[in-house]
């Protein structure tokens, strides 16, 4: 179910009316449902209930905020983390280390370093090199490094261009024909455990079929791996499940998910590792915003509201569809387009689409925002960065606040040579 709901005329996130959100912290603002996301994290771990022994893992790039994580953690969830950054966020969500993994096709020594020392799950490797590096460090440590070699089966996720990382021209892993010699080479290192392989080929996908062929690959990968003399005790099967942005939009369900990972993966005897991250956050948030003015134009009026591309880029980077609604809907409509105050062209939510009707002063929201909104928002014109709302039945908190232009000048100086 959704947790955000017109109750009384007026749009609710679980018992809280929006407004009043609006009101005590102002606008734009990223607004969260504890609900959705217990809802979400628990339908995707029934969902693999058919499956044998396994680890969850949220992918933390797709909302870092410390309580997001918290919620995730109390459900049970690991992290999946990109950089030191979002390591310290997990660790200081709560999320215990061991159940850390490490992606990413650019760690650097420092990082490193840290994973070690704290003692994080597995590293999934991205080169030879990395490799090479890791066990040295964990050697010089006194340690051994788990770790998973990530391929790149070159598999069409059928996903936009700019996230797809599944096929042979895209920047992560290694091609999979190259893993066997890569694995010999790495597996004989002191200072490293390679106990398995990794795949990730995208997100956003709406359909299994290319889940399913990667892991088919991925499955006869392990059994070569195995004749050749290796132990292989873990898979990582990564993350890329979608969901529905658009009406039309008919993403796998995670028990249809479970099924096929269940049937595919059925004589691997290696426990599964998992790291969902749109399809638990997204439907989880929206993005609140007020119209500042409603301005005639050639074929359509410009709804222009206060949130931009700044505060949500996924629009301006990769072309993507946000439902879009009035919080005090009138029932009469309009075709119009929304832009927000940036100034860039590319400063556009939707163009040509019926909306509700809505005038200055307004409230509406960007819905399906909870994964890569905030998380990568910026101060572009010097705005200030977007403050993030949770809310728990009739309670709702301030979880992230609004860092203005003047919190952000007070880290710069001018030189005493221009003064």
């Amino acid at each position: 179910m959704s947790h955000f709901e017109v109750i009384g005329g007026t749009l609710h996130a679980e018992n809280v009316p929006l407004a009043r959100i609006a009101e005590a912290i102002g606008t734009p603002v990223y607004v969260y449902s504890t609900e959705a996301f217990r809802e979400a994290a628990r339908a995707f771990r029934k969902g693999l209930e058919p499956v044998g022994r396994h680890h969850v893992a949220f992918a933390v790039k797709a909302n870092p905020n410390l309580a997001v994580l918290r919620l995730l953690a109390n459900e049970g969830f690991g992290a999946d983390v990109v950089s030191g950054g979002e390591l310290s966020r997990a660790l200081a969500a709560g999320i215990p280390a061991k159940d850390v993994v490490f992606s990413g096709v650019g760690k650097t020594r420092k990082e490193l370093h840290q994973a070690l020392d704290a003692g994080i799950g597995q590293f999934n490797l991205e080169l030879e090199e990395e490799g090479v590096v890791l066990a040295e460090i964990a050697h010089s440590k006194g340690m051994v490094a788990p770790a998973a070699l990530r391929v790149n089966p070159d598999v069409d996720a059928g996903t936009h261009e700019k996230i797809s990382t599944g096929k042979a021209e895209n920047k992560f892993g290694l091609p999979i024909d190259q893993a066997p010699a890569i694995f010999d080479r790495l597996a004989k290192l002191e200072g490293i455990n390679l106990r398995g392989v990794a795949v990730h080929i995208g997100s956003q996908l709406l359909s299994l079929a290319p889940l399913e062929a990667a892991f088919e690959r991925v499955g006869k990968l392990v059994a070569e791996l195995r004749a050749a003399g290796h132990t292989i005790t873990h898979v990582d099967l990564g993350g890329g499940l979608g969901v529905a942005y658009k009406p039309e939009d008919v993403p796998p369900t995670s028990a249809a998910f479970g099924e096929m990972v269940a049937r595919v993966t059925k004589d691997w005897d290696v426990e599964l590792m998992f790291e969902p991250g749109r399809h638990i956050s997204a439907n989880a948030g929206v993005l609140l915003t007020e119209v500042l003015w409603v301005k005639p134009g050639v074929t359509n009026p410009w709804v222009v509201v206060d949130a931009a591309m700044n505060d949500l880029q996924r629009v301006a980077l990769y072309d993507a569809y946000h439902g879009f609604a009035s919080v005090t809907p009138s029932g009469e409509t309009m075709v119009a387009n929304v832009c927000g105050p940036v100034c860039e062209s590319s400063d556009v939510f939707l163009k040509n689409r019926e909306i509700d009707a809505l005038k200055s002063g307004d409230l509406a929201v960007l819905q399906s925002a909870g994964a890569y909104g905030a998380t990568m928002a910026s101060t572009y014109n010097s705005r200030a960065l977007v403050p993030e709302v949770l809310v728990s039945g009739e309670r709702f908190e301030l979880v992230a606040g609004r860092i203005t232009a003047e919190t952000i000048m007070g880290e710069e100086q001018v030189p005493d040579w221009l003064k």
